[in-house]
């Protein structure tokens, strides 16, 4: 069974905002086409369990939050970018920024230094303007927590930007139930 053409429309209105974030998530170009895929896949091979009262774009953005996750928790024992790379991925795109490159980089540069949780929160309320309570939605966690990540995020992209060390991250804290 196919998904209906109103939603096959909305979900490719949606496709910016979704690799904007992706892009947040996943730093290499292949990664984010991988990861916006696999949610556009999902998104329609699932679409009957979409309910029509949400946000589609919130329902996106838990599809691929929980799939990054997934493979996150997959390659646990593989390393991240090394710095250079990282560095060189950051000069490469400096030249599409704004009109002061310099600002780019730092920015670029302090926004890498944040913890995920940090950016990921950061990205979502500061860029995609989703409320506090679709944020938290799309992260499964309780909005009191995106309003304490969105603090941190901003004190930790500020204390950067202003040429202070980063801050050790912080250690994720395991719910008990």
């Amino acid at each position: 069974m196919h998904a209906p053409e109103p939603f096959r429309r909305q979900l490719l209105d949606a496709l910016p905002r979704l690799r904007r974030y992706a892009r947040t998530l996943v730093h290499d170009a292949a990664g984010v086409d991988d990861l916006v895929q696999g949610t556009i896949e999902r998104a329609l091979s699932h679409w009957h369990q979409f309910d029509q009262r949400r946000d589609l774009l919130v329902w996106l953005l838990s599809i691929a939050h929980n799939a990054h996750h997934d493979t996150l928790r997959r390659e646990r024992r593989t390393q991240g970018l090394p710095p250079d790379e990282l560095a060189h991925l950051q000069d490469a795109q400096a030249h599409h920024g704004p009109r002061d490159p310099g600002l780019r980089i730092d920015l670029l540069a302090a926004f890498a230094q944040l913890a995920p949780l940090h950016r990921e929160v950061l990205l979502l309320v500061g860029v995609e303007q989703l409320s506090y309570a679709e944020c938290a939605e799309v992260l499964q966690v309780p909005a009191g927590t995106v309003m304490s990540r969105l603090s941190r995020a901003r004190a930790a992209l500020r204390q950067a930007l202003d040429g202070a060390p980063p801050a050790r991250p912080p250690v994720p804290l395991k719910r008990v139930v």
